[in-house]
Order: C-alpha cells, then structure tokens, then sequence
C-alpha cells in the first residue's frame, strides 16, 4: 500500500497531480480542491499523504496534506453509496471542517450543495457517519468571521464556487483590504480575489 509520496510536482490541476518521485517514478493522484489550493507550484517539491483505492480493473491514489484529510476521506468511503470520487466531490465543494459539521450536525441542506448528492444520500451519509466523526483532527486554517464575511462566502457559493474557494477569496480579500462591514462590498472584492 502507497501511504505518503515526496517528489517534484510536475502537473498541477484544480483535480489531479502527478508527482515525479526521487526515483524516477511518476505518480498521477486525486486530489480535492482543498488541497489543490494549498499546493506549491509546478516544478517545486511536495509531500502528499495517499488513499489507495484498488478496484477489479482500477488503482487510484488519492492525495491529501493532512492526516485528517485523508482519514475523513477513509470514513466517507465507509458509508454506502458514498465510492471515491462522490468522496472527493465532498470534500472539493465543502472545506473538511465545514464538511465534518455538517454531517455531525446532520446539516442535510448543507450536504445536498454537493454534485451527485440528493436528501436521501445526504441523509443516509449523515445517520451512518453522523457520530464517527467526532476524533478526527482537522486544522480549518483562519475562518471567515463577521455577518459580512458569512454572507459574501454564501453569495459567492450561490454564484458556484466552492465552499472552500469561497472561503479562501473572502478570507484574502480581509487580509489584503481588511476588514469591511458592508457585505456588499466585501462580495466585490471577494470576486476580484476569486478571479485573480
């Protein structure tokens, strides 16, 4: 079983990786966009916790930078109905803690904002994994605070983007700005930042 691979990343998709090993050996990975944001750019070296997913007639590996990550990965695979890539959707439309709580909760609305997940899905996942999640560690990085900043994250997911994108725009927009009380306006320069 593959667990962790460290090598120069040679392609870099808002999905998919490859990284060229020490070794000479080129490995093509998985990955959520909550990972993809986080990642160096090509050509610089990266170290990946792996998932391995052996089918009949398919090897998948899939990438993640935290022990947490790719443990929720694991658990998700364990409710039924849930294979690796509606795992990986999960986890790329909702950030990992955003995800966990919204499970633990039982937050169905939350849970259908994913592609390929309707109520009785969502419900199933959330009674069979609604109280397995609770140990795992999972660091959400700084969180979006403020009815502004809660606001233009949810009009930014209204506008498709990720959760975690999402999050990631408005959040630069307060450092690189600061703070701002009008939503409004925080949604104006969340966009710049989202596009950029």
């Amino acid at each position: 079983m593959i667990s962790r691979i460290r090598g120069t990343l040679l392609t870099r998709e808002p999905e998919r990786i490859e990284v060229m090993t020490g070794g000479g050996v080129g490995y093509e990975l998985e990955i959520p966009l909550s990972v993809f944001e986080k990642l160096p750019r090509a050509g610089q070296e990266v170290e990946l916790l792996t998932y391995q997913v052996v089918r009949e007639d398919d090897l998948m590996l899939f990438g993640f930078l935290q022990p947490g990550e790719r443990s929720l990965f694991g658990r998700l695979l364990g409710a039924s109905g849930v294979g690796p890539r509606l795992a990986l959707a999960m986890m790329s439309t909702l950030t990992p803690t955003a995800l966990v709580r919204a499970i633990t909760d039982r937050e169905v609305a939350t849970l259908v904002q994913v592609p390929g997940v309707g109520k009785k899905t969502a419900e199933r996942i959330a009674l069979e994994l609604g109280d397995k999640l609770d140990d795992l560690a999972l660091t959400a990085g700084p969180s979006v605070k403020g009815a502004a900043a809660q606001e233009a994250v949810g009009a930014l997911v209204a506008l498709g983007y990720a959760s975690s994108e999402a999050s990631a725009a408005v959040r630069r927009s307060i450092e690189e700005d600061g703070p701002e009380e009008d939503a409004k306006a925080l949604i104006r320069k969340a966009l710049a930042h989202a596009g950029a």
